[in-house]
């Protein structure tokens, strides 16, 4: 949709103020065009720049990377680009169909650079480079024809192992192609470990002492988790290993360094990524408290907590992001302002209401092109509460949870005259999670009331996510807790003034509980109860001024200097570039 438009900064004198606080001296010394801010993810979700990712963290790199174009960081960030995407029907029995289509990056304005190779299973794999240029940012991408879609076979599988090679050596190989060398390297997650294993290589084999060279690439990369527990992660055998990554490596004691870190045959990624990376980040302050990871020693590694932001331009409703900054709430950076707490209690509920009600506008012309469960186009009324449900459609998010107790579901619903939409793609191959999709439909489709207002939209994405989040006056965010290690919807809807549904789980635990509209128990059962308790809160809310203005608010206080991507890119800045 038009309304929603990016701007960079006009020059660069305009970020003396972000730069102020930051060691600024060691920023520029350290980075330049020739010399980048190099981001690393298998995963980039950016619709615009024709790439589907899966969920939150290729989300995350994409508002990385524009607060980084915004702020005239010199930053480039590498991925594959994936020749197939899925996309999802839901058939009206409920059964999940899988469709895949091809893209093709000149369709969305990357140009190819050139070509480079590969070794991988006794073959030379030709991948092509291909990039798309901004103002100070790149994209960066490696691709071929084979590559397949995102996460493609099993975690452990021999085809994912090759697609995590072909990005850390192949992009590796990319960067010098373009002519740049990482200042910094940031991998998120294990999956861009052979990143900053090419450049422990390439360091070695032109003639740096092995120690040395593992000093320097530790100094330069830092490693940023997303995930809880490393039990859960895959392993790859040393047989995997002979395959796909030890003929890419040309130093021999880089390779012994690998073989040495296998136990019994096995090697988890986590395991090495934490000892070829100095700097370690968690992704919001209850992560980096409990994420349980251990070095090959078995001592617990400390993670810094950098909370995930998000892009507030790109999220949040042009008409609230322009209310924020005339109400000195917001500064030209979105950041808060000092004054921001002061100035939100000047909030009034006439205030909120208009911004809800153009959001709602936006949200009704992006329904008219995404028919629900049964084929059917519909709208939501201005005057109705509109409760949402929008993440990733995976059992410890759990979106079945508010359908529990449909008598109750529908009380609420109905005599608080409310609409309820559910989107959320299931992993293709999920088929527990496909039969809670196909449970929770049955039970929609068997209620003459839910039938008509609770409507469930397939194959989600990144337009149906920004609409409900600014169209939306009430959103559930329900993980098992201690599961989530962040979550970034819940950032968009804080910003965009509709009120949190939540347990106290992942990024919304940075703020105490009293600080929106929290879900707790001592058992599910206990925990299905108040989150009933809390959604009729939220719908009498919206029937009372006083309420909303209260709940939202808070809210606002408490969030918006978690929620600012230019926050977070600071934050990175100021652990990476610190003084010394």
């Amino acid at each position: 949709m038009g309304i929603f438009k990016h701007h960079a900064l006009e020059n660069i004198e305009e970020t003396d103020d972000f730069y102020s606080a930051i060691d600024r001296e060691n920023l520029v010394k350290s980075l330049s065009e020739e010399r980048p801010y190099t981001y690393w993810t298998i995963e980039l979700y950016d619709q615009k720049n024709g790439i589907r990712g899966g969920g939150g963290l290729g989300v995350l790199a994409a508002d990385t990377r524009r607060v980084a174009e915004q702020m005239r960081v010199p930053f480039t960030l590498i991925t594959p680009f994936y020749p197939v995407e899925f996309h999802q029907e839901v058939k009206p029995d409920g059964t999940v169909l899988d469709k895949s289509v091809p893209v093709d990056f000149r369709d969305f304005g990357f140009e190819l650079v050139d070509t480079i190779n590969i070794k991988c299973n006794g073959e030379l794999v030709e991948l092509s480079v291909v990039q798309k240029e901004f103002q100070t940012t790149r994209i960066l991408c490696v691709t071929e024809p084979n590559f397949r879609e995102l996460y493609s076979g099993e975690s452990g599988s021999d085809h994912r192992l090759y697609q995590e090679v072909a990005l850390g050596f192949g992009g590796y190989q990319a960067l010098k192609l373009v002519g740049l060398k990482p200042a910094v390297m940031q991998l998120n997650e294990v999956a861009t470990f052979f990143a900053a294993l090419a450049r422990l290589d390439e360091l070695v084999t032109n003639g740096m002492d092995f120690y040395e060279a593992v000093v320097y690439t530790r100094k330069h990369s830092l490693y940023t988790n997303h995930t809880l527990v490393q039990a859960a992660e895959a392993e790859f055998s040393l047989e995997q290993f002979e395959k796909y990554v030890f003929p890419n490596l040309r130093s021999k004691p880089v390779k012994k360094w690998i073989r040495d870190k296998f136990e019994e045959g096995r090697i988890r990624l986590s395991s090495v990524t934490i000892e070829i990376a100095e700097l370690k980040s968690g992704v919001s302050k209850l992560h980096a408290r409990v994420a349980d990871y251990h070095d090959l020693s078995g001592e617990k590694v400390k993670f810094k907590a950098i909370t995930n932001g998000i892009d507030i331009p790109y999220w949040i409703l042009p008409d609230a992001v322009k209310f924020y900054k005339e109400s000195v709430i917001l500064d030209r950076f979105c950041l808060p302002t000092e004054k921001y707490a002061e100035q939100i209690e000047k909030i009034d509920a006439s205030q909120i209401r208009e911004i809800k009600k153009r959001g709602r506008v936006f949200l009704n012309a992006v329904l008219k092109t995404r028919p629900d469960q049964n084929g059917k186009i519909f709208q939501i009324p201005e005057d109705r509460i509109l409760f949402d449900f929008k993440r990733r459609f995976v059992d410890y998010k759990r979106p079945w949870l508010p359908f529990s107790d449909l008598e109750r579901l529908r009380t609420i619903l109905e005599s608080h005259q409310a609409d309820y939409i559910l989107s959320g793609r299931v992993h293709s191959g999920d088929e527990r999670m496909s039969e809670k999709l196909r449970e929770v439909l049955e039970k929609i489709e068997s209620d003459d009331y839910l039938r008509e207002h609770v409507h469930y939209i397939p194959d989600y994405d990144e337009n149906i996510a920004r609409a409900l989040s600014v169209g939306s006056n009430v959103s559930i965010n329900v993980p098992i807790v201690g599961l989530e290690a962040c979550g970034t919807s819940w950032e968009k809807d804080v910003g965009n003034m509709c009120l949190l549904v939540s347990t106290h789980d992942g990024g919304v635990a940075d703020a105490p509980k009293e600080s929106y509209l929290s879900v707790s128990g001592a058992d599910e059962n206990e925990e299905i109860d108040s989150l009933y308790q809390r959604m009729e809160e939220a719908a009498a809310a919206w029937e009372n001024d006083f309420d909303l203005e209260f709940f939202v608010k808070k809210q606002l206080q408490a969030y918006l200097p978690v929620i600012s991507g230019t926050r977070m890119l600071k934050d990175y800045l100021n652990f990476l570039f610190k003084k010394v």
